[in-house]
Parts: C-alpha cells; structure tokens; sequence
C-alpha cells in the first residue's frame, strides 16, 4: 500500500512548561490580565496547570525574561502582570543614546524616516485644537529665539514638545513610544555637535514653521518633505561638526 503524502507531520509533545508560559502569556496580551495584576499563588497555579513547582517556576522565569511579569519576593511578593513592555522599550533605546552607543548617521537615518511618517499621519488626523496646540508651541519657540538673550536650553524642549505633540496627534502608541526615547535623550548629541547660535535656533524655528503649516493645510506629502528635510538640515551640520 502506497503511504499516500500530506503538508502534515506528527504533533511532537512540547514541554510542560511552555504550555504555561504560552497559557500565562496569552492572558497578558489578550487583556484577561492587565498591568499590576498578581497572579494567583503558587500552591493554586501548580494545582490548575497540574504540573510541579520546579516547571511552574521554570515558566514564571520565562515569563518574566519576557518582560510581562515581575517577580516580587517577601510578605507581598507573588508573580505582578508589568506596566508596559514599553517602559523596557524606552529604557533600551535610551540607554544606547545615553552611551551614545548609536551613530549620528544612524540616528539620523532612524529620524528621517519614523519622523516624517509621524508628521504625515499628523497631517491627515490633526484637529483644530490640534492646530492650536502645535501654535501655542511655536509662538513659545518665536518668542525665546526673537528675545535678546535667547536660552538654547528651553529652545530645545520646545523643540522637542513640538515634535512630541506631533506624535501624539498621530495617534500612534508605538511611534510615541520609540520618538518619546528618542528626544528625551538626543539633547547629549544637540550638546555637543550643534552650534548654540541664534542663527541655529533661527534656522530650527522657520523649518518647524513650515512643518505646522503642512500640517494645518492637511498636506500629508509636505509634511512629510517639511518633516524629513528639517532632520536631514540638522543631521548634516552635527555630522560636518563630528568629522
């Protein structure tokens, strides 16, 4: 008899405890469990999995590597859901720009890119109280650079409000959460390659300008342009400085 052929193979028993890791994972993602949710006791978790405590703990260690727990010890401790994997995505990246473990050409390269996709999407979903909040900012931004002592320190985190409130207006947790690590940690790079100038703070204000204009007129497509070529500018001068 001819064995006839199938696309499947045989179902190959899985570990114990990745049946637990997969169970407790799931739960997380899917919502039945959310941030700072303990998980049940031990003696309970061994019973309802059936399994032992050395592969119940084995899989809480997974979990937990994984960054959707936290593992307390003491009279309180237990297995705790975590508040958001994107604390530890935060943590990362600013971690790297804090060494300064990224290039500029890579820092660059990230912004010019995740920055002018952010400013599109701005563009299409900006509101009018949206419109207001981007205004507000650069009048901030005009008056400090327009002032007889202009302060590079405050200039710079309106700088970065306003490219955080385009994130915001974007919508997007993700890209908030990336560009939020980004410019609360760039500043070491702006420190030590852009020249604190009025001329500088001049040339930022007028491309930010032009980028709430596009983004008040809707035009996805020059605010994107508007977007990228305001990194690109400021990218070239801090990578001419590092050479």
């Amino acid at each position: 008899m001819v064995k006839r052929k199938t696309p499947f193979s045989e179902v190959r028993r899985r570990r114990i405890f990745e049946s637990v890791v997969d169970q407790i994972q799931e739960a997380i993602l899917d919502g039945r469990l959310t941030a700072g949710d303990r998980l049940l006791p031990e003696r309970e978790l061994v019973a309802m999995f059936r399994t032992s405590r050395g592969t119940l703990r084995e899989a809480l260690r997974v979990v937990e590597h994984k960054g959707l727990i936290e593992i307390r010890t003491g009279v309180q401790g237990g297995a705790f859901v975590s508040e958001s994997n994107a604390r530890q995505l935060h943590d990362g990246l600013a971690l790297l720009l804090r060494r300064k473990k990224v290039s500029i050409a890579d820092v660059a390269e990230f912004r010019e890119g995740v920055e002018s996709i952010v400013t599109g999407l701005a563009a299409r979903r900006a509101t009018p109280i949206d419109i207001r909040r981007l205004k507000g900012v650069l009048e901030e931004a005009r008056a400090n650079t327009g002032s007889r002592t202009p302060d590079w320190e405050s200039f710079i985190q309106l700088d970065n409000r306003l490219h955080m409130t385009l994130a915001a207006i974007a919508g997007n947790p993700v890209y908030e959460t990336v560009l939020r690590s980004v410019h609360d940690n760039i500043d070491r790079y702006y420190d030590e390659l852009l020249p604190r100038t009025r001329r500088t703070m001049e040339e930022n204000y007028r491309d930010l300008c032009a980028i709430v204009r596009a983004v008040e007129d809707h035009d996805a497509p020059a605010a994107r342009d508007r977007a990228q070529e305001h990194v690109r500018r400021f990218s070239r001068m801090m990578r001419r400085r590092k050479s």
